[in-house]
C-alpha cells in the first residue's frame, strides 16, 4: 500500500490523516495529526477465536513524554506502567468502540494508540479516539463503525469544540461525547452545577461535530478500507437453547425473585450447577463436543437470568429485589467512625457500604503528575478500592485495576466543583473510599 494522506480543517484546526507509511504489518494503522499533535493508532487482531465468554477487546493509550520534550523521571528514566489520565483515556476510547463489533466475535483484538507529539491546544485524546476508530474501519477486523468523539466546553455563554488549557481553564462544563452518525454511545463530563438543559444542549452541540468528522471518516474509509475478513461468529444452538429454557426457566424467573442478594445468588448458582452437571453426565462424541455444549449451557443460562431481570423491569416495573422502579434502597450514613483520622464517613444503600476517610495534607504533598499536560500538580486525590470480600468471593488484591482507577476518577471530577478554591483553602486533600459491601455500583 501506498501512502495516502487525507485532510480537512475541523473547527479551525488542521486534521490529516496519513496510512500506508507506518506500521503496515497491522491490520489497520493510521497516523492522526492534529495540527501538531500526532497519534499512531494500530489495530490487530487474532488470528483464531479465543475459548472465552467474552469479546478479549484491549485499548491502551500509550503516553510517551518526549512527545513533549520532557525525559522521565526515576531512576530508569523510562515510561513504565500507564498513567492515571493513560488508564482513564483507554477506557474512554473503549466505551464507543466495544458495541460495535459483532455479537459472537471471539478473536482477540487490541487498539494501541500512541502518542507521538503533543499540541496543548489540540486535544490528543480525541485525536486518538479517531485514530482508533479510522485503524478499525480501513482494516479487514469486523467492526460496525465509524465512531468520533469531541470534547465540548462552555466558555463566556459559548460552546467550545476541543478546548485549550486556557479555555478550558475558564469553561463551565468539561464534556467528552462520542457516538456514531446516528446516535450517542458514551458520555463523561464534570461541570460546575450547570442546569440540565445546558447539557442536552452541549451534548447535541457535540453530535453534531460529531457527524462532521464521521462525515470525514467514511471518504477515508470508502479510498482505503480494506474488505472485512469473513470469520465464523460464536453462536448457540437453538435447540440447546429451547431444552435448556424448557428445564431451567420458571426456576430461574422464580430465583431472580428473591429479595436479599446473597440468597438470590445462591438460589441462582444452585440452578446453574444442577442444570450444567445434567449436560456434564451425558455421553458424547468427543471431549471437545461435551466443552463447547457444557459452554453453551453456561451462557443459555446466564442470558435467561439476564432476560428476567429485564423483563421484570420493563414489563412489571420492579427490580430484583422487588423494589419499584422509582423506590430507592433504605439509606444509612455516619460519620466520625474512626478515631485517629481527619475525617471519616460511612454510607450504606441496601446492600452497598462504603467507608470514606479523608486526610489533610500541607501544599506540598500535592500529587506530582509525570504527565503530557501543563499541570504537573493536584491537590485534591480520590482513591477506590473495591476488595473481593466485598461481593463475597475471594481474588486478586494488590494495586487498584483499570475499573478502580475510572470509578476513583467519576468521584473525583464531581467533588473536585464543589470543593472551595485553593486561595481559600490551600491543602492537600486526600479521599480513599473503601467498598465494604456491594449491590449494584
Amino acid at each position: 500500500m501506498t501512502k495516502q494522506v487525507f485532510s480537512t480543517n475541523f473547527c479551525g484546526k488542521t486534521l490529516q490523516i496519513e496510512t500506508g507509511e507506518l506500521a503496515k504489518q497491522a491490520n489497520g494503522s493510521v497516523l492522526v495529526r492534529y495540527d501538531d499533535t500526532v497519534i499512531l493508532s494500530t489495530a490487530v487482531t487474532g488470528k483464531e477465536p479465543k475459548d472465552v465468554d467474552f469479546f478479549p477487546l484491549t485499548v491502551t493509550y500509550e503516553e510517551k513524554l518526549y512527545s513533549v520534550g520532557k525525559i522521565p523521571g526515576g531512576f530508569l528514566k523510562r515510561e513504565g506502567r500507564p498513567s492515571e489520565h493513560g488508564t482513564l483515556t483507554a477506557r474512554m476510547i473503549d466505551r464507543p468502540i466495544r458495541p460495535l463489533f459483532p455479537d459472537g466475535y471471539r478473536n482477540e483484538v487490541q487498539v494501541v494508540n500512541t502518542v507521538l507529539s503533543v499540541d496543548q491546544e489540540a486535544t490528543p485524546e480525541m485525536a486518538a479516539m479517531l485514530g482508533a476508530s479510522l485503524a478499525l474501519c480501513i482494516s479487514d477486523i469486523p467492526f460496525n463503525g465509524p465512531i468520533a468523539g469531541v470534547n465540548v466546553g462552555l466558555v463566556d455563554g459559548e460552546f467550545v469544540v476541543n478546548p485549550g488549557p486556557e479555555q478550558m481553564e475558564r469553561s463551565e462544563i468539561n464534556l467528552e461525547v462520542a457516538g456514531t452518525k446516528d446516535a450517542i454511545n458514551m458520555v463523561e463530563a464534570d461541570a460546575k452545577e450547570v442546569g440540565e438543559e445546558v447539557m442536552l444542549d452541549a451534548l447535541m452541540f457535540g453530535h453534531e461535530k460529531i457527524k462532521e468528522l464521521i462525515a470525514f471518516e467514511e471518504k477515508i474509509i470508502e479510498a482505503v478500507g480494506k474488505e472485512k475478513m469473513e470469520i465464523p461468529l460464536f453462536t448457540i444452538d437453538e435447540d440447546l437453547a429451547s431444552e435448556v429454557a424448557d428445564k431451567a426457566k420458571a426456576r430461574m424467573v422464580a430465583a431472580v425473585s428473591i429479595p436479599g442478594k446473597l440468597e438470590r445468588y445462591a438460589a441462582i448458582d444452585d440452578l446453574m450447577a444442577e442444570v450444567t452437571a445434567e449436560y456434564e453426565n451425558r455421553e458424547y462424541a468427543s471431549e471437545d463436543e461435551k466443552k463447547a455444549v457444557l459452554k453453551q449451557v453456561g451462557i443459555i443460562l446466564h442470558d435467561l437470568e439476564k432476560d428476567e431481570v429485564r423483563r421484570l423491569i420493563t414489563e412489571e416495573k420492579i427490580r430484583p429485589d422487588g423494589r419499584k422502579i422509582d423506590e430507592i434502597r433504605p439509606l444509612d450514613a455516619q460519620v466520625d467512625l474512626l478515631p485517629r483520622v481527619h475525617g471519616s464517613a460511612l454510607f450504606t444503600r441496601g446492600e452497598t457500604q462504603v467507608l470514606s476517610v479523608c486526610t489533610l495534607g500541607a501544599s506540598g504533598e500535592h500529587q506530582k503528575i509525570d504527565g503530557l499536560g501543563l499541570e504537573d500538580q493536584k491537590r485534591f486525590m480520590h482513591h477506590y478500592n473495591f476488595p473481593p470480600y466485598c461481593v463475597g468471593e475471594t481474588g486478586r488484591m494488590g494495586s487498584p485495576g483499570r475499573r478502580e482507577i475510572g470509578h476513583g476518577a467519576l468521584g473525583e471530577r464531581a467533588l473536585s466543583q464543589v470543593l472551595p478554591s485553593e486561595e481559600d483553602f490551600p491543602y492537600t486533600i486526600r479521599v480513599v473510599s473503601e467498598v465494604l459491601e456491594s449491590n449494584g455500583s
